[in-house]
């Protein structure tokens, strides 16, 4: 005779359902992956134009998703960009308007806001950081405390791009190797262990952030016996503008050939189909272009020497690379032209991902996660910015731009504002507010500086003290 089943059978059987059910659940759920390079400008990557770097992974990204057209950082340096594109929030609203020397991560500098990872991770996602943070050094501000499972990279804001210093494990030791060899290699055995879960990971490279080199032979190789085409402004040395340009290159190519390595491995495990791959650069870059160095922070470049500082929000400084590939929704060959931000990463992750926004979190910018499934995003008219700049030298500026126009307020400095007009003058080489020009542009000026204060305002910006005394 059978025997009917107990009740605690039917209880482990139900109990295995919804396991089995949960584990369904899991895999249909997307994946993320979030690729942030450093100092890398829209202008240093094939899919924009750039005929002579080799970036086909990059490339690949874009072409196989979306490429944005017009995506831009909120602010100009690392520390503050990279806190933007995690917590929503502008510079001035987490106090952190700067790059984060070692005496202020030593001081108690870091992020305290909320991170989309956070809350990620909240909702059952197997969360990592791999790369840089740069954003605090204090036990309080360490990733794992900021939303991320896991954590292999460095804290502060550099290492070394061969043989460097890496936290893995709680370890803190050199390691043999490239870089970005290294950090792809942890990637991959990361998205290797979390393959049957959902999964957001963080790669935040060093490169193509100075020093470039060394990188191995097969990166630089691309461009042995190349004359790299750069703009050579007044007073610079063409070949050493030339040879710095070559050997960035080397380095952008030092990620795109792991970035490959990545995307072969979500092949191979079969993830591609679902997973949500962005890439972008936390702000961009100059080398030459404007006549300065580097970035927001660069100095004049003039007969081989370092000039002054230029604080600057030109477009060279804040317009960034911004590709997807999603192959599940996003349709190959699709670009979009609207103005996009960092600052709207953590609506973006969360509508993307249809994961609800916590409550009474306060964010900044818009989700236009819609675009990816074919629907109307909220429409920016105008694109917010701020550098507060503290280390080596001081600067306060403000920025507001719309498709048509960018205006600069620099704050507590005299004849520095800018104003130019994009649709004429797209590579911003004629400050309309220059003395010959200024009462013909004035009124202009004056319309935008309005709205430029009306946001001000409503982030309480701490330039416009004493009006929130």
């Amino acid at each position: 005779m059978i025997k009917p089943f107990s009740a605690m059978s039917c209880l482990l059987l139900t109990l295995i359902a919804l396991s089995d059910l949960s584990q369904t659940q899991a895999a249909d759920r997307p994946n993320l992956i979030s690729i942030v390079t450093d100092d890398q400008g829209r202008w240093a990557m094939g899919l924009y134009g750039n005929r002579q770097i080799h970036t086909p992974h990059m490339d690949q990204i874009g072409k196989q998703g979306a490429i944005f057209t017009n995506a831009f950082v909120a602010t100009p340096v690392c520390s503050p960009s990279r806190a933007t594109f995690l917590s929503g929030k502008y510079p001035t609203e987490l106090k952190i308007t700067d790059w984060i020397s070692t005496d202020e991560a030593q001081a108690g500098a870091g992020l305290t806001a909320m991170t989309w990872p956070e809350v990620l991770q909240k909702h059952g996602y197997q969360t990592a950081l791999i790369g840089k943070w740069h954003l605090g050094e204090q036990q309080q501000f360490h990733p794992h405390e900021k939303g991320f499972g896991h954590f292999m990279g460095f804290l502060a804001g550099g290492t070394r791009p061969i043989d460097p210093t890496l936290e893995m494990n709680g370890e803190t030791r050199k390691r043999k190797g490239s870089l970005p060899d290294l950090l792809v290699d942890d990637a991959i055995d990361f998205v290797r262990q979390s393959k049957d879960k959902p999964f957001a990971l963080c790669l935040h490279f060093r490169a193509p952030h100075t020093p470039y080199g060394p990188v191995p032979e097969q990166d630089s190789a691309h461009y042995e016996g190349m004359e790299i085409d750069v703009p050579i402004t007044a007073g610079a040395i063409p070949e050493q503008i030339r040879q710095k340009n070559k050997e960035y290159y080397a380095s952008v190519s030092s990620v795109d050939r792991n970035i490959g390595r990545l995307l072969k491995e979500l092949e191979q495990l079969q993830l591609s189909e679902n997973t949500l791959v962005i890439f972008t650069s936390d702000h961009g870059y100059n080398n030459g272009r404007h006549g300065i160095s580097t970035k927001g922070n660069g100095h004049w470049i003039a007969g081989g020497v370092t000039g002054p500082k230029r604080p600057n929000m030109w477009d060279t400084s804040i317009r960034v690379p911004l590709v997807m590939r999603w192959p599940a929704v996003i349709k190959p060959g699709t670009q979009f032209d609207e103005m996009v931000s960092n600052i709207d990463m953590f609506k973006f992750v969360l509508g993307a991902l249809k994961i609800p926004q916590p409550e009474n979190l306060k964010l900044q910018g818009i989700d236009y996660s819609p675009l990816l499934f074919g629907k109307p995003a909220p429409v920016r008219k105008a694109l917010f910015g701020q550098y507060d700049l503290h280390n080596n030298g001081l600067a306060y500026l403000r920025m507001i731009r719309t498709h048509k126009l960018k205006y600069v307020k620099h704050y507590r400095a005299k004849n520095m504002d800018e104003l130019y007009d994009l649709e004429s003058d797209p590579g911003e080489n004629t400050n309309l507010l220059h003395r010959r020009t200024r009462q013909k542009w004035q009124e202009t000026a004056d319309q935008l500086e309005t709205q430029l204060i009306d946001w001000q305002k409503s982030i309480q910006d701490p330039i416009l003290e004493p009006a929130y005394e």
